[in-house]
């Protein structure tokens, strides 16, 4: 099943003051924070209609923050980003991110980035135009 454009998306990302640089050369949080921005401008400039949710890592409040998001607003699709997923000090946030999700959003769609700068492309393949 694919979904319109006009449906509104979860992104979900770590909030780049959460994230631990000494791993990742090249990168800080101001950087990151730029990279974010721009491909949360670039996905509303391209016609989607998005909700930018960032973690600060802790799977307890991820899920206190997820089930008040899901509350107030229905998605039908929720982008994961590649730093909850690619790191495995995140494991457990990322299995009680999609734990949650199945739980208080059943039929939920999942798609997956690589980076801030490939959300475009990973909501294309769930998004019919």
């Amino acid at each position: 099943m694919q979904f319109t454009r006009d449906e509104r998306v979860l992104l979900i990302g770590l909030h780049p003051q959460s994230i631990d640089y000494s791993k990742l050369p090249g990168l800080d949080a101001d950087i990151m924070t730029a990279r974010v921005e721009a491909g949360n401008a670039a996905l509303r400039k391209a016609g989607f209609d998005v909700v930018s949710c960032l973690l600060d890592g802790s799977p307890d409040d991820a899920e206190t923050q997820l089930r008040k998001q899901a509350a107030t607003e229905r998605f039908n699709l929720v982008m994961i980003g590649a730093g909850i997923r690619a790191i495995p000090d995140y494991t457990l946030l990322f299995e009680r991110i999609v734990n949650v999700l199945t739980e208080v959003a059943p039929g939920i769609r999942f798609c997956f980035n690589t980076s801030p700068e490939t959300t475009i492309n990973a909501l294309e393949r769930w998004i019919s135009p």
